[in-house]
């Protein structure tokens, strides 16, 4: 099975292709030049895979959060392409996308036990920029995932702690755990206001990170092969705010 993910909902643009054992992918960190660039490298990606759009079995998208134009560009792309080869989508969170990057990077052991993580545990505070002062954030526990290995070694599940939310860094509400990993630019704008809600410094952190289409494709998988994608016009972009910028007397409030 052949699985094409795309994720645009933040500075960088990446796109995937992935068979369950071999993953293509292509990211650039580019602002306003997602359009530009997205089907190109969708192109690139499947040539260099040998395979062509009518040999995909699903599109696995960025859902968000994330920008609003960001967003919305993954997510009507995913649909037309998904339209027109009729075949499903599979959306997947932008923050849980980011923080399998982190369960990938930071070197902590996943949790095995079939109940709830423990709240002693090292977790996982995925968070993106939100621009107007907020940020983005998810919080997650890995798993080992259910389906074997593939070229990068053992697949891990990633499974949310919370719902995810937006606002002030400095409002932010955390479950309890003894340490955390932290990804994601939301760290790398509001590091000291994210620090005064952790017990202590994270074990790992990394604010230059971006939501990958590499973690899209291997989060989508199980979805693809339980057969659980949706129809194209169902996938549905998360924006968690329904406005895009300050007022003049919301600006001047906050400065």
């Amino acid at each position: 099975m052949n699985l094409l993910a795309i994720e645009t909902a933040t500075e960088s643009c990446s796109v995937a292709v992935y068979n369950g054992t071999a993953l293509i992918s292509r990211s650039e960190i580019a602002p306003r030049r997602h359009g530009e660039l997205l089907l190109p490298m969708c192109e690139d990606v499947l040539a260099e895979a040998g395979i062509s759009r009518r040999q995909l079995d699903a599109i696995a998208v960025g859902r968000g959060p994330g920008a609003f134009t960001g967003v919305r560009l993954a997510i009507s792309a995913a649909q037309g392409l998904a339209l027109a080869l009729d075949i499903p989508v599979i959306p997947v969170s932008s923050l849980e996308a980011l923080a399998l990057d982190a369960a990938m990077s930071d070197g902590t052991n996943v949790d095995r036990s079939n109940g709830k993580p423990p709240s002693t545990g090292n977790a996982i505070l995925a968070v993106i920029d939100a621009r107007m002062g907020e940020i983005y954030a998810g919080t997650f526990c890995r798993r080992a995932a259910e389906f074997g290995t593939d070229s990068v070694g053992a697949l891990l599940r990633i499974e949310p702690l919370g719902p995810e939310t937006v606002g002030p860094a400095a409002q932010l509400e955390l479950p309890r755990a003894s340490s955390w990993s932290v990804i994601g630019s939301g760290w790398a704008t509001y590091k000291d206001e994210i620090l005064r809600h952790l017990p202590q410094s994270p074990r790992w952190a990394d604010g230059a990170r971006y939501p990958q289409a590499s973690a899209i494709a291997r989060l989508s998988w199980p979805t693809l092969l339980a057969g659980r994608g949706q129809a194209p016009e169902l996938a549905l972009p998360v924006y968690l705010r329904d406005k895009v910028a300050l007022t003049l007397d919301e600006q001047r409030a906050r400065n």
